[in-house]
C-alpha cells in the first residue's frame, strides 16, 4: 500500500506491442553485457572464470529485477517463479535478487482500475458498493480495495485484475524466454523452456478468478468450525471474471509489535496450528495453499488471550496434490523420521528425484538433505541439534537455527551433480510452502516439539490419513 496517491501508476503497458518494445530494449542492454562477459573470460583462468560467472549471473538477475518491476502482470511475476526454481541451480545472491520482486509493488491509480469495475459488476451493483480509492494492498497480478455495502454497511474487500494480464501471459512468457536466454542468467545444461512452461501454467491458473473462488469456499467449509483459523467468506453477488469480493477480516501482520510482545506460549500456539495446518493440508486433504507471503497468513489477537487466530488469505496459488505424489512423499518424511534410509530413497524414486543406478554419493547427498530437513522433528537422530537450539523440555528454538542456511548449501552442493535434474514442479511448490511455515516460525521465535504435530501424520496410525 502507498503512502501516497503521487506514487501510483497512471498507466498499464497492458498491449503486446508495449510490454515487448520494452522487454526488447532490456534485450539489447543484457546482450551487449554477456558480449562484453564472454569476451573477459578468455583472458581468465577456470577459477576467474567461475569467480566472473557467478558475478555476472547475479548483476544480470539485478538489472533484470529492476527492469521486470516496472511492468505489472505477468512479467513481474515470472521473476518471482525464477526464483523459486533459481534455488536449485543459480547463485544464491542471484536468487535473492530475483526473491525480492515481492508483491509490494506501487499499486495503480483508481482512474485506470475503475473502468474495470463498472464493466464487471455493472451499474446495479456498483450502486450498491461505497469503495474506497486507495488500494489497501496491490500486486504484480492486481489489487485490492475495501468497500462497504450501503445497505447494512457490510465491510468487504474487492480483489480487482488489472486488465489485460491474462491476455499477455503467453506473449509476456515468450517474450521472456528469449531474454532469459540472451541474458544467459541460466547455467549451462539446465533447460529453460519446461520451467517456462510451468510457469506460464502457472500464470494462468492465478488469474483464473473462478478457480479461486473455488478454492476460497473450499478452505472456508473445511475449516468454518476450527476455532484457529479464520478464512475469508466470499460474497458471490460481487464476483466475476475479474473481481472477487471476500468479507474483510480484522487481523494483524505476523511482525506487528502487537503479535511480537505476545507471551511465548501464545506465540507457540499460533506456530503450531501453522505447522499442523500445513501438514493437514498435504497429507490430509493433498490441497495446499502454496504462497507463503506474510500478507496471506496473518493474526487475529484475542483479547481475553485464549484463542488467537490465523487468518488465511488469497487462494489463488492451491495446488492438488495427486494421491501417487502423496504416497511416495509420504515415504520420504516417514522415511526421514525414523531414519529410515531405504524408506527415503523408495520414496524420492517414486517421485523420480532419484533412480537406482546414480551413484552412492548421490543417494547419500540427498539422505543428508532429508536429515538436515528433519531435524526439527526427528524420533531418530545420529545426532540431536546442538543444545543452544533446543528448550529444557526438547521444543525447538526455530528464531536461533540456521536450518534454513545449512538446508540451502546442501541443496546447493547436491545440485553440483552431474546427475541432478530440477525438481518437479509439486517438488518447488510444496516446499515454496514449507520454507514459508519454517520462516513463519522463525519470525514468531517458536520453541515448539515439532515432533509431537509430525508424529499424527507419519506414523502407522496416520496411513489412513496420509494413504
Amino acid at each position: 500500500m502507498s503512502d501516497s496517491e503521487d506514487t501510483t501508476l497512471k498507466k498499464l503497458k497492458t498491449s503486446p506491442f508495449d510490454r515487448n518494445l520494452a522487454m526488447a530494449k532490456v534485450g539489447v542492454v543484457t546482450g551487449t553485457q554477456v558480449l562484453g562477459h564472454e569476451l573477459g573470460n578468455l583472458f581468465r583462468g577456470k577459477a576467474g572464470r567461475e569467480d566472473r560467472d557467478r558475478e555476472f549471473y547475479t548483476r544480470q538477475a539485478g538489472y533484470l529485477a529492476d527492469e521486470l518491476g516496472k511492468l505489472k502482470g505477468s512479467v513481474m511475476k515470472v521473476g518471482q517463479m525464477l526464483s523459486l526454481y533459481g534455488q536449485y541451480f543459480m547463485p544464491p545472491e542471484a536468487v535473492n535478487v530475483l526473491a525480492g520482486l515481492q508483491d509490494n509493488t506501487p499499486p495503480v491509480d483508481w482512474e485506470v482500475v475503475y473502468p474495470i469495475v463498472q464493466q464487471q459488476l455493472g451499474p446495479r451493483r456498483l450502486a450498491e458498493l461505497e469503495i474506497e480509492p486507495r488500494p489497501l494492498a496491490s500486486a504484480s497480478l492486481g489489487q485490492v480495495h475495501v468497500a462497504w455495502r450501503k445497505s447494512d454497511r457490510r465491510k468487504m474487500v474487492l480483489k480487482i485484475q488489472y486488465p489485460g494480464v491474462g491476455d499477455a501471459i503467453d506473449s509476456d512468457v515468450r517474450t521472456l524466454s528469449r531474454l532469459m536466454s540472451m541474458a544467459k542468467i541460466m547455467p549451462k545444461g539446465i533447460s529453460l523452456a519446461p520451467i517456462m512452461e510451468e510457469v506460464r501454467e502457472m500464470l494462468h491458473q492465478e488469474v483464473d478468478y473462478g478457480r479461486e473462488l473455488t478454492m476460497t469456499q473450499t478452505y472456508y467449509e473445511r475449516l468454518k468450525d476450527d476455532p484457529r483459523y479464520v478464512v475469508p467468506e466470499v460474497i458471490e453477488e460481487y464476483c466475476s471474471d475479474l473481481i472477487l469480493a471476500f468479507s474483510y477480516e480484522e487481523a494483524l501482520h505476523v511482525k506487528s509489535e502487537e503479535v511480537q510482545a505476545l507471551p511465548q506460549a501464545r506465540r507457540d500456539r499460533i506456530a503450531a496450528n501453522a505447522l499442523e495446518l500445513f501438514f493437514t493440508e498435504f497429507f490430509g486433504w493433498g490441497l495446499v495453499q502454496t504462497d507463503p507471503h506474510f500478507g496471506n497468513f496473518k493474526v487475529r489477537i484475542d483479547p481475553q488471550g485464549e484463542n488467537d487466530q490465523l487468518v488465511l488469505m488469497d487462494f489463488g496459488a492451491t495446488r492438488v496434490f495427486s494421491r501417487p505424489f502423496r504416497n511416495h512423499y509420504y515415504n520420504i518424511v516417514a522415511g526421514a523420521y525414523a531414519d529410515d534410509v531405504e524408506q527415503m530413497l523408495a520414496g524420492a524414486e517414486g517421485i523420480g528425484l532419484m533412480r537406482t543406478h546414480f551413484s552412492e554419493n548421490v543417494r547419500s547427498a540427498f539422505v543428508e538433505v532429508c536429515r538436515l530437513i528433519i531435524e526439527p522433528f526427528c524420533q531418530v537422530c545420529d545426532e540431536r541439534p546442538p543444545a543452544e537450539w533446543l528448550t529444557e523440555d526438547g521444543g525447538y528454538r526455530w528464531g536461533r537455527t540456521d536450518l534454513p542456511t545449512r538446508v540451502a548449501a546442501a541443496v546447493s552442493k547436491a545440485a553440483m551433480s552431474r546427475y541432478f535434474r530440477v525438481p518437479p514442479r509439486e517438488i518447488v511448490f510444496l516446499h515454496r510452502r514449507l520454507v514459508g511455515v519454517f520462516v513463519l516460525l522463525a519470525v514468531l521465535d517458536a520453541t515448539i516439539d515439532g515432533r509431537q504435530v509430525l508424529a499424527r501424520y507419519v506414523t502407522p496410525l496416520a496411513d489412513d490419513v496420509s494413504r
